[in-house]
């Protein structure tokens, strides 16, 4: 089995104490069985504070959260305790795992970081060099990916190859992806828009305010940062396009891709800073990509 990612991915390092919007606040954390079990083992005061601090009913586990929606084992420091207490390898899988997804084939597994985590979208929107896929690991095994994936790989090729076509302005490679694969757009103004996501689930007001003081825009502005629009889009056909492989949303999700990065931009405003795109984005994909309801609804709109 091959472990597939961005060759950006090998650069990315959690910045811990030092993130304005940690991922130990304001979501549930659950706990998976085996770290459950481990952690009825460790015993002493912290063990018993780990326990204490988990609620368990007869589906699943959860760390209870305190007061501001903060894990109970982040510190005033913003640090972990339980990193601090067992180490690293001892954290439940989904603190372990985040910011990171995957998507599964038949001989390799794709790895990406989300764009939720701050320290992730700098990677991401501030990458100045054409993303590439890269072999991160390899077992050695002879499995070989079926055809529908090869196809599908190849597929995903030729749309990377459109996006990161820099001899042409970022609009005009949107305009040819969406010509060469015959996806139109419902028309809709960027204030239809805004009253869609106003109605969709949210998590932070911050989200709410910036949809509500948009101004009314029906220019797409992605040539303020090319680069950055580029990187963007790639990101998000990389991590949804596998699931259409499998649902038959391919189209969809070339759609989305595109719209997000749209959304993005146009919050973002025209004369913003690269630090306010980046930000919007991290605000976009905790927003969007990590809301099932929100993602199903957006999709369906597609």
């Amino acid at each position: 089995m091959k472990i597939i990612t961005p060759d950006y991915y090998k650069n990315f390092v959690c910045i811990a104490g030092d993130c304005k919007h940690s991922c130990c606040i304001g979501w549930e954390i659950d706990v998976d069985s085996s770290s459950f079990e481990y952690y009825k083992t460790v015993g002493g005061d912290f063990g018993y504070r780990i326990i204490d601090n988990i609620t368990a009913d007869e589906n699943s586990q959860y760390f209870s959260l305190t007061d501001g929606e903060r894990c109970p084992f982040l510190n005033n420091d913003n640090l972990c305790d339980i990193i601090i207490q067992l180490g690293k390898d001892k954290l439940c899988q989904i603190c372990a795992d985040h910011p990171r997804y995957r998507n599964f084939f038949s001989a390799r597994t794709e790895v990406g970081i989300g764009l939720c985590c701050e320290a992730a979208a700098e990677l991401i929107v501030k990458n100045k060099h054409i993303t590439k896929l890269t072999e991160f690991e390899n077992d050695g095994d002879n499995i070989t990916d079926n055809n529908e994936e090869q196809n599908f790989f190849s597929f995903r090729e030729q749309i990377f190859n459109i996006v990161q076509n820099r001899s042409k302005p970022i609009t005009e490679r949107v305009q040819e992806m969406l010509k060469v694969y015959g996806i139109t757009f419902k028309k809709k103004t960027s204030a239809e828009w805004v009253e869609i996501y106003l109605g969709l689930e949210h998590l932070d007001t911050e989200w709410t305010c910036k949809l509500k003081n948009l101004m009314p825009s029906d220019d797409i502005p992605y040539t303020e940062h090319e680069t950055a629009a580029e990187q963007l889009l790639i990101y998000f056909l990389y991590r949804h396009l596998a699931d259409g492989l499998y649902d038959g949303s391919i189209n969809q999700r070339i759609a989305f891709a595109v719209h997000a990065v749209y959304m993005i931009c146009l919050l973002s405003g025209k004369s913003s800073s690269i630090d306010d795109l980046t930000e919007t984005a991290r605000m976009y994909s905790a927003e969007v990509e990590y809301s099932e309801e929100n993602m199903a609804a957006l999709l369906k709109m597609m």
